[in-house]
């Protein structure tokens, strides 16, 4: 989605569950100046975007459309989906130029991982699925985190990134 910084300002306040007066008080300006962001009429002075950006658990880039969505989010509790229902998603892309999609139902992984049956095969591509620690994923889900939870680089250049949502 392209956002303007108005319209993630509010998003992102919204999520927060905080008034425009509140996001105001903490940040030593007016209703009136918080409103006038929301409404893209005029932006906050640049010595407040990394404040914001902390407030609202989000970077400066995201805030400025620089980012498409932050990688990592935290959902409020209200928000949180049931983690039997939620998506994990492996990414896995190769020196080589092979690249490896998977989206699979939390609780099926959690299934063929308890089943000892935790590999997936792809033409001549193995992904074992018994080295993640679906505790802590579990874990992560239970504070409201997600989004992309690993990114690793091995030595010879392949990437591996575990999301979900």
């Amino acid at each position: 989605m392209n956002f303007s910084f108005g319209k993630r300002f509010t998003e992102l306040r919204k999520d927060k569950k905080m008034t425009q007066e509140e996001v105001a008080e903490k940040l030593g300006v007016s209703p009136q100046a918080v409103s006038k962001w929301e409404n893209d009429i005029s932006y906050p002075d640049v010595t407040l975007l990394l404040e914001i950006a902390q407030m609202f658990e989000t970077t400066v880039d995201y805030m400025l459309g620089k980012e498409k969505e932050a990688e990592t989010k935290l959902v409020p509790e209200e928000k949180r989906k049931d983690p039997n229902a939620m998506l994990l998603k492996i990414r896995v892309s190769t020196e080589d130029g092979d690249k490896v999609k998977v989206n699979l139902p939390l609780a099926i992984a959690k299934i063929l991982v308890a089943s000892g049956n935790g590999n997936l095969t792809f033409g001549d591509k193995n992904i074992s699925l018994k080295d993640i620690d679906f505790d802590q994923i579990l874990a992560l889900i239970d504070q409201g985190i997600i989004g992309k939870l690993v990114e690793l680089e091995s030595a010879e250049g392949d990437i591996v990134e575990i999301y979900v949502e």
